[in-house]
């Protein structure tokens, strides 16, 4: 950042060339609008494959990194930044690409004791006859967001794997269905701020949910016992260090309360650049906690750095 008693020039860089664009578009309208209330000079950035010229001929004071998904979240976007020197948000180059990894990410967690759904991956060149895993099971791609190609198969659908779009890369995780609540985790600097839940309107939390007002009903703090709760965030802030992420993530997961006692937390995925669109958890997470959006912002930003992890 500068030394000077001015606030810094903040580029936004938004947008981008994956499928969450238009969530990318939509995070960084907030994050401008509340940016420029706050006194500080903004630049939007459309990201294309010219950033790095872009970038070294604006020399601003840092990057907020308002993208999501391929480039944006896995490490490309970082790795620019690391060669230019410019401080910028959110995890460095080795969080963002292994959290955005997704059989990575897992195996990582497994190996320290966080408990994951079971499953496998499949390619598409697998000679299939019938389901790849017992019912229920859930299929995703291996490094998308925002639930892009996400398929969960019931018993009696009518779902034949072959015909599946592999529209996200030849292969994807096979994971069993885990039934009980969503949960998911607002962790912020080195503390776990809260626990909401999501109850879709459909089968589950797709993008359509996600983005669309009146699609799920967000229940915060999330209904559950104290000592769950508590657990919960405590598994949240575990997952966040070891991966090493710095200053904002959002950690997700499927609550089985359907075997007995507290039940079992299964995580699914950490989300290293969490959303700000206006139906975003982390926003709504850090409010209840008495962070305002603009509060939230200065402290993403007071994160900023470059050359460390």
């Amino acid at each position: 950042m500068s030394k000077s008693k001015a606030k810094p020039h903040i580029a936004v860089v938004m947008g981008g060339l994956s499928g969450e664009r238009e969530v990318s578009l939509s995070s960084a309208a907030g994050i401008i609008k509340h940016l420029n209330l706050l006194g500080y000079k903004v630049t939007p950035i459309d990201m294309g494959r010219d950033i790095a010229e872009v970038l070294t001929k604006l020399k601003p004071d840092l990057v907020f990194n308002a993208l999501h998904g391929t480039y944006g979240e896995d490490g490309c976007i970082q790795g620019v930044l690391e060669i230019l020197g410019i401080p910028y948000t959110h995890s460095g180059i080795l969080a963002s690409a292994i959290g955005m990894d997704k059989p990575k990410a897992k195996a990582l967690f497994t190996a320290n004791g966080i408990l994951c759904p079971e499953g496998r991956i499949l390619h598409r060149s697998e000679q299939l006859t019938g389901d790849p895993m017992p019912r229920p099971y859930v299929i995703k791609p291996l490094s998308e967001g925002s639930s892009l190609g996400v398929h969960i198969i019931m018993d009696g659908d009518n779902f034949d794997v072959r015909d599946y779009d592999w529209k996200y890369g030849d292969e994807v995780i096979l994971e069993r269905f885990i039934p009980g609540k969503e949960i998911q985790v607002a962790v912020l600097g080195d503390k776990a701020v809260g626990a909401i839940e999501i109850r879709p309107k459909g089968r589950f939390y797709d993008y359509e949910a996600k983005y669309t007002d009146g699609k799920a009903e967000h229940i915060m703090p999330a209904p559950i016992s104290s000592a769950a709760y508590d657990e919960v965030l405590a598994i949240a802030l575990s997952v966040h260090r070891i991966l090493g992420c710095r200053s904002v993530s959002r950690v997700d997961f499927r609550y089985d309360d359907t075997v007995g006692g507290d039940g079992k937390f299964y995580l699914l995925e950490i989300n290293t650049h969490p959303g700000m669109t206006p139906l975003s958890l982390v926003p709504e997470i850090a409010a209840y906690a008495g962070i305002s959006f603009p509060e939230l912002l200065e402290i993403i930003i007071r994160d900023a750095v470059c050359g460390k992890p």
